[in-house]
């Protein structure tokens, strides 16, 4: 799909890129009132792939670029976080996060599973995930500073609720 957008994305109007941005920002803001981890996984999906549409939008080398390397890492990453929700689900039947407070004494190995997939869907400095995400916000800028402004608003978001 992402991919498809990429090579089409010549014939999508400038409306697509606010569609885009709006989904950005209301699924950041989504994402901080979910208590089910299961739909805050997803809702953080449906985030990564607004900024990939916002990336393909653009039609510049760098946000190319940076749009696979996200689509590829956000594979693996979403993989991951899904099965260790289903794993955390299975062994405490529950996927509300209120609940889960003290899972990491009785799940110490899924824990760290859980800090680690975390970081790398965090966009961390030396991780792919954020030099995915910077070669897409760079020509970001030179395309939108309000735009920017507002995915940008997004990273915050992203880390107060990971």
């Amino acid at each position: 799909g992402g991919y498809g957008l990429m090579r089409f994305s010549i014939l999508l109007p400038s409306l697509f890129m606010f569609v885009a941005i709006t989904g950005i920002l209301a699924t950041a803001i989504l994402c901080m009132r979910q208590t089910d981890f299961k739909s805050l996984i997803a809702m953080f999906s449906v985030s990564h792939m607004n900024l990939i549409i916002v990336a393909a939008l653009i039609q510049s080398q760098s946000s190319y670029t940076g749009a696979m390397a996200l689509m590829i890492i956000h594979g693996l990453t979403s993989s991951a976080l899904f099965c260790l929700a289903n794993t955390t689900y299975e062994r405490t039947n529950s996927r509300t996060m209120i609940l889960l407070r003290g899972t990491m004494v009785i799940l110490p190995l899924a824990a760290t599973w859980w800090l680690a997939i975390s970081l790398f869907n965090m966009a961390l400095p030396p991780l792919v995930n954020f030099f995915a995400e910077l070669r897409i916000m760079t020509p970001l800028l030179k395309w939108s500073t309000a735009a920017f402004i507002v995915v940008s608003l997004n990273l915050i978001f992203t880390t107060a609720y990971t």
